[in-house]
């Protein structure tokens, strides 16, 4: 199935593969080396036959869907059947109690499991689904000036309460300074 045989892909069937391997994970590398071609010639059928394209991203659409519920399952914790084996052993005893058979069979049985939440998986969930709260290295958020000017003005009001505005007690100093260096 070399190069020019696309007619193959854009049958029920040969779209029906590329939907599965793309559902089971294929790369698009993967998908050209099944198909015998390269992955070059792969991009250029899909571009031309949008029906091959579509039924890439469909496959790869369902697979990503299992991954997504099969991840948030990890993250929240889930409860689920398990059908587990067990041993029995039968003894069969006589009309005085003497024992006369015995023997084992496996049967099954459900069993209701809880899988508790995965701290990985949930850190991964956050840190996608809501990145301006749980990424690594928050962005510092810049002071709002005017909030940070009277901030300023409340503490040199409580340390100096003569003085009405920063600029004052500047002003003020330089006045101290001019004057220590005449004398």
């Amino acid at each position: 199935m070399g190069k020019g045989k696309y007619e193959y892909w854009l049958t029920p069937e040969g779209l029906l593969k590329l939907e599965a391997w793309a559902r089971d994970g294929a790369t698009e590398e993967n998908i050209a080396k099944a198909m015998q071609v390269s992955r070059s010639t792969l991009g250029e059928w899909k571009k031309k036959f949008p029906e091959l394209a579509a039924a890439v991203r469909k496959g790869k659409d369902v697979a990503d869907i299992h991954v997504e519920n099969a991840l948030y399952e990890k993250a929240v914790g889930i409860r689920q059947i398990v059908h587990k084996p067990i041993k029995l052993r039968r003894v069969e005893y006589d009309s005085v109690g003497k024992k006369v058979r015995e023997h084992e069979e496996v049967v099954y049985a459900d069993e209701e499991m809880y899988i508790p939440p995965d701290t990985t998986a949930q850190i991964f969930w956050l840190k996608n689904r809501k990145p301006e709260t749980w990424r690594e290295r928050q962005e510092p958020k810049k002071p709002d000036a005017g909030a940070e000017n009277e901030g300023i003005q409340a503490f040199l009001a409580a340390v100096n309460p003569q003085k009405e505005s920063l600029e004052e007690c500047f002003r003020d100093e330089g006045e101290k300074d001019e004057t220590a260096e005449k004398e």
